[in-house]
């Protein structure tokens, strides 16, 4: 009879043990299902060929995206080849991001036009939004420039690189709502466009450069100097989900040639928690 109690005993251990070990099991892969549904995937375009100050940030860049990636429970990738810009491959990521530059394949500006009208999202930064015509880079793409962008041509900008103090004006949105009304950027060359974006209804401007700036620049050009005026720095097309930065650009010793870093963009950790924020609401579609 002892030995029979035993055995029941024992049976009756396993089962118990049994079971707790299939109940973690299933929780722990409930977990990783839970996990695996809130990840969305980055791929993120850039050139960075041109200009140290751009070569610079597209390199910070891809140092910070994946380290905030493993935080925030998203995934990325960067990529060189603008030829992966196509559906097949866009089907794969919810957020697109252009670092520095744009493409200029006819066939790949398609692919990217059609991705946007159906859903998808884009992030881009400083240069991903310069056109200039005559330039390297002309004003050859009206649906980008002036109806997405909605800015138009490059119209001038500021020089050194340096901090500004930038307003916020939508506190609501989901990009900047954990924002002061007010804070100093990281330094950057700051553009202005041909066209004014408050006079367009698509447009919805998120951060501004506030007046308590000026004068904002160091020259030597006097126009490089802005002592007054509205400058929208980041901004979203409501027809898209999209976000638009103008910062981009570290500041680089060329005065004495050594391409010494003297800045960086993603080292100011509130602009940091704006270009999060963004991502997130671009990734999870809030």
């Amino acid at each position: 009879m002892r030995s029979f109690n035993k055995s029941l005993c024992l049976r009756s251990l396993c089962y118990l043990l049994f079971n707790s070990f299939s109940l973690i099991v299933v929780g722990c892969l409930g977990v990783q299902a839970q996990t695996r549904s809130a990840v969305f995937k980055v791929l993120a375009f850039y050139t960075g060929r041109n200009d140290q100050a751009h070569i610079s940030f597209v390199r910070e860049a891809n140092r910070w995206f994946p380290n905030v990636a493993n935080q925030a429970n998203f995934s990325y990738d960067s990529t060189t080849n603008w030829a992966d810009l196509n559906a097949q491959v866009l089907a794969r990521y919810q957020v697109v991001l252009f670092l520095d530059t744009r493409p200029e394949n006819p066939i790949q500006r398609e692919a990217f036009r059609d991705y946007m009208e159906k859903g998808g999202a884009w992030m881009g930064f400083h240069f991903a939004g310069f056109a200039l015509t005559p330039s390297a880079v002309p004003q050859n793409w009206d649906w980008y420039h002036n109806e997405f962008l909605g800015a138009g041509s490059y119209a001038g900008n500021t020089w050194r690189p340096t901090s500004a103090v930038l307003r916020v004006e939508d506190a609501e949105h989901p990009a900047t709502r954990h924002l002061p009304a007010t804070f100093k950027s990281a330094p950057n060359e700051w553009y202005k466009w041909s066209r004014d974006l408050r006079t367009n209804a698509n447009m919805k401007i998120l951060l501004s450069i506030d007046p308590s700036s000026y004068p904002l620049g160091t020259g030597p050009k006097t126009h490089e100097i802005w002592q007054e005026g509205y400058y929208p720095v980041v901004w979203t097309n409501k027809r898209y989900r999209m976000v638009y930065f103008n910062m981009g650009h570290n500041d680089i010793d060329y005065e004495h040639k050594t391409n010494k870093e003297l800045s960086f963009t993603f080292e100011n950790e509130t602009q940091n928690r704006l270009v999060l924020d963004s991502l997130l609401w671009l990734g999870r579609k809030e």
